[in-house]
């Protein structure tokens, strides 16, 4: 009989310095993965910074992938988004407060794939009429968070991000 190997401890998904997404607060780095004891349980969080907002989360590693955590989107999926936006926009004719949800909600998905398609839908190009307030401000979060996707995966800042999306807007 032969005996088995010890088997090796599950690698952790998330390594300090990873860019990773959270889907209500975008972008984030990975600063640590802390073992610390809250309310008489030992766990082991992981540590996500959002300089951005000045934000430190701690999310138990248990629940990462429940909450949404996640590392940053492969190429193809983000070549996916911007040939999104691309794309026509699709304005459903209901009321502006039930699509405000809609949008608000594919924000907070982190699906970069659903946030290009409210930035293609919200998109005004010159000539078209301005948008509401809260149409712009809901187009401006999802250009950040999209913008600050493409720039952690292109190793850009989120400025030189945001100016590639706007090109892809122009272009389409």
């Amino acid at each position: 009989m032969v005996a088995e190997a010890p088997a090796a401890p599950p690698q952790p998904e998330f390594v300090v310095g990873d860019y990773v997404v959270y889907p209500t607060h975008g972008v984030g780095r990975v600063t640590g993965i802390v073992n610390e004891e809250i309310a008489g349980h030992r766990l082991t969080l992981i540590v996500v910074e959002f300089e951005e907002n000045r934000m430190v989360l701690r999310v138990p590693v248990a629940k990462a992938k429940t909450a949404g955590l996640r590392k940053l989107s492969s190429r193809k999926a983000i070549d996916l988004a911007l040939s999104t936006l691309k794309g026509r926009a699709r304005v459903k004719r209901t009321m502006w407060s039930r699509r405000a949800q809609e949008y608000e909600a594919k924000i907070n998905s982190g699906d970069p794939i659903a946030i290009a398609e409210v930035v293609r839908d919200l998109h005004r190009n010159a000539g078209q009429p301005d948008q509401s307030f809260s149409e712009r401000q809901i187009y401006e979060q999802a250009m950040d968070r999209l913008a600050a996707e493409l720039a952690a995966i292109e190793q850009v800042d989120k400025p030189t991000a945001a100016a590639k999306l706007a090109t892809v807007l122009k272009a389409a």
